[in-house]
């Protein structure tokens, strides 16, 4: 899958926009809204099986140091 990280496994999560006013009973009618949560996916030229491939990794991987583990 294109919108997924190839380390963790991190995909796309579902929710909702919310419009937020605070005014009496707002909270229990206030539009909502089907969003989508993507991941921050980015290129990584990584060497798997001896061989460069570039993969999708997600940020926390790359600052956790994911990346340097897998080569």
């Amino acid at each position: 899958m294109a919108k997924s990280c190839a380390l963790c496994g991190k995909e796309p999560m579902h929710g909702q926009f919310v419009r937020h006013r605070h005014s009496g009973q707002w909270a229990t009618r206030a539009p909502r809204k089907k969003r989508l949560f993507l991941p921050n996916l980015q290129p990584v030229r990584l060497q798997v099986k001896g061989a460069a491939k570039r993969v999708k990794v997600c940020t926390k991987c790359m600052k956790s140091g994911k990346v340097l583990q897998a080569l």
